[in-house]
This record gives structure tokens, sequence and C-alpha cells, in this order.
């Protein structure tokens, strides 16, 4: 206890240095846990995106493809499923409920996704949770639009304005300004890609489409919004589906029959699992992240102990008063790992304090922003044994001062100099 008292003692007359030390390590401290608190808040988020479907069904392709375009709306589908294909997919014995999605169409940088009204009903986020309706209610009419939360918000939309599709996803595709739709519902903020989504009917899809032929609209030729009401529109191809199962054991057996059908080559993927394969993928970059991290905490306790160190020629005196009065060298050692090891001990306890003081302000930006939900809870054992990787190192670095201070002379340190 009396080493610990001396070493506040010493710190208190040097506040300043010691202060500006305390804030160094604590803002490494919070680098380091907020870049783990991100990370494993972008993990969840991403998992989170889509809860409760068992398979994700499209034309052949690598798993992680099918995943992105489908569910974050990330890229296109090289190739669509067939209509028939689909109705004989949903037909399955095995199958609960079966959602199509339809892509390929924007609106102002946003995707626009045909679909079912099933969708609203069976699309889960983050632990099974439904889509809710801020504003409005499901598509009913042809030219029906339910957008997400952000759209809403960053195009200043309003329940029963009108909006143009364009054609592509460019920002130089045709528009379809001759078929304008109204807005029937806005979805309440999800944190998920469908708060950046336009969700129309397959039968809409079809109809802006009915005057177009290989990607350009025929000249001179304008099909009536009334008589596309009337018409029977059936979508030709979807580009995927989302399927719900009635037992989870079925999920590998029904995969294994989407990925051998003999009609046309399709791919059924587990979300789950394309999450992990993703994750592994980018696996890399987070490594870099924490090591980088970690380098910035490395840098602030090699700056505690240049600190130290440099005030040591100004201590020689204090040093060796304390050796005069029978202070062995296990003292002075004690004492300087002490000092060391108490601003460490508080950059740390600081670091901490300013992580959850941020999160609680950040949060909700982040959330809204990004669609990231960091989750507010006690430190894991990840970010405990890092915590305490930090203390171990901080008294570590005080040993070389101390070894210095220790070999530091009672004579030169007694001696006056003109």
């Amino acid at each position: 206890m009396i080493i610990f008292r001396l070493a506040q003692q010493s710190l208190a007359n040097r506040w300043i240095t010691a202060l500006l030390t305390i804030l160094a390590i604590a803002l490494s401290v919070m680098l380091l846990l907020g870049v783990e608190k991100i990370r494993t808040g972008a993990r969840a988020s991403f998992a989170n995106t889509i809860s409760g479907t068992d398979l994700i069904v499209g034309a052949r392709s690598g798993s992680m493809q099918l995943l992105l375009y489908s569910v974050f709306r990330i890229g296109n589908a090289t190739n669509n499923m067939t209509w028939r294909s689909y109705k004989d997919i949903a037909a399955g014995k095995e199958v609960k409920w079966i959602v199509p999605l339809s892509l390929g169409d924007s609106h102002k940088g946003f995707r626009v996704m045909g679909t079912s009204k099933q969708y609203f009903e069976h699309y889960r986020f983050r632990d099974k949770r439904q889509l809710v309706f801020g504003d409005g209610g499901v598509f009913d009419d042809l030219f029906d639009v339910v957008i997400g939360a952000d759209v809403a918000q960053n195009l200043g939309y309003r329940l029963d304005d009108k909006i143009v599709v364009a054609h592509g996803i460019g920002s130089i595709g045709a528009k379809h300004d001759d078929m304008p739709f109204r807005i029937a519902g806005i979805l309440k903020k999800t944190g998920t890609p469908v708060d950046k989504t336009l969700h129309v009917s397959l039968n809409a899809i079809e109809a802006i489409h009915v005057d177009w032929q290989a990607g350009y609209k025929v000249p001179g030729q304008a099909t009536p919004a009334d008589r596309l009401r009337a018409m029977k529109l059936r979508p030709k191809a979807i580009t995927a589906a989302l399927v719900g199962l009635n037992s989870r054991m079925q999920v590998f057996g029904f995969q294994r029959y989407v990925n051998t059908y003999k009609v046309e080559p399709l791919s059924a993927v587990l979300p789950g699992l394309a999450l992990h394969e993703m994750w592994a993928l980018v696996g890399t970059a987070e490594k870099a992240l924490m090591a980088v991290s970690a380098m910035v905490v490395i840098t602030a306790i090699l700056g505690m102990m240049t600190m130290i160190l440099s005030t040591l020629n100004e201590r020689r005196r204090e040093i060796a008063i304390l050796r005069s009065l029978g202070a062995g060298p296990r003292t002075i050692v004690a004492l300087l790992v002490s000092e060391a090891g108490i601003l460490t001990a508080l950059g740390v306890v600081l670091g901490t304090i300013c992580l959850y003081g941020v999160l609680i302000i950040a949060r909700p930006i982040i959330d809204t922003s990004y669609g990231i939900n960091i989750e507010i809870s006690a430190l894991g054992i990840t970010e405990l044994q890092a915590l305490g990787a930090i203390l171990a190192g901080g008294f570590l670095a005080g040993l070389l001062p101390a070894w210095r201070a220790y070999r530091l002379s009672l004579a030169d340190g007694m001696m006056v100099r003109a």
C-alpha cells in the first residue's frame, strides 16, 4: 500500500503528463474495443438480415452470389429461373411457404423488387421479427408500391406520392414514365436492405415491360394502364425465391432435389452457411483491422514508457533520497512499475467508460445510417482478455524505467551541479 501511495503522489506531482498518458491509453483502448464491438455488431446484423428462411433458390451460381443479390441487393443474377420451375418447387410437399423475388429495375439508386403479398407475411429478420408498416399497407392495385424506411426518408416520400421506375439499375436507364406507381405503404425501419428497397407485385413488373423487347421500349407502342389491369399477367421468370419448409430435417433432402433439378440448372443455398462463407472471405480484413488497433495500443504503452524514462533525470534526487532512507532496489522497481500500472489501469477504465458513452450516443445513428445494430452489453471473454493483456503490458512496460532508475547511483543523484 505504501508503494502505491508513493506512486500516486509522484504522479500527482506530474499530473499534466500523467493525464495526457492516460488519455492516450484510453483512446487506444476505446479504439480496440470499438472495433471489436462494430465487428461483432456487423456480423450479427448481417446474420439477422434474414431469419426463418430455410433455403434460397435461384439459377445455378455460387452460394455467396445468390445470397448477395437476393437478400442484400448487391450485384445481379447471372441468369433467372423460369416461372415453371418456381411452380414445380412451390408444389413440393416439403414446402410450407415460398416467396418469389424479381430484381432488375431501380428508382433513383434504390432497387425495385417484384414479389408477392406473402413476402410481408413470411419475411423475417433479427430473431424472426416481422415487417411492420409505419404508414399504409400492402400493395392492392397493379401500380401500388411499398417502400422501405430509407427510401422514404432520403427522398422525402409520403403516402400516395407518385414515383417512376427506371429500367435497369444504372443512373442512365430508360424510365417507365408512362406508368407511375402510387406509394401504398411505408415500412418501419428494420436495419436491413429492406429499408432501401421498393416493393411491387410481380404482375407490376410484367406490366411495365409489356411494351418492351430485348431491354428497349417498342417505338409507338403504349398499352393503357386500364387495359394492363384487365390483362392476365404472369411472370415468365424470376430472380430467386425464399423457401420455408415444414421441418428443418427436410432441408438437405430438398436442397439436393433443387440442385439436381433436371428442367434447368438451379441452386439452393442455406442462408446461414452462405453467410459463414462470406465472413470467412472477409476474415483477413477483420484481422488486419484488429492488428492496426493492437498497434495503436502498443504505441500508447510505449509512449507511457517513454514518458516515465524522460522524467528519470528530473527524479534522480527523489530516487536518491528514497535509497538513502533505506529503500532497497525492489522498492524502487516496485515504485516505477506501480506508476506504469496505475496509468495503464486508469487508461483502461476511462477508455471502457468512454466506449459505452459513445455507443449510447452513436448506436441509433449507426443503425439508421448503416443498418448495423450494436448491442450495448457487458464485455465478452475476448474483450476482457484483451484488457488483461493491456494491463499486463503496462506493468511490463514499467520494468525498463525501473531498471534504469535502479542503475542511477546515489552519489550521482545527490550531486550538486553548477
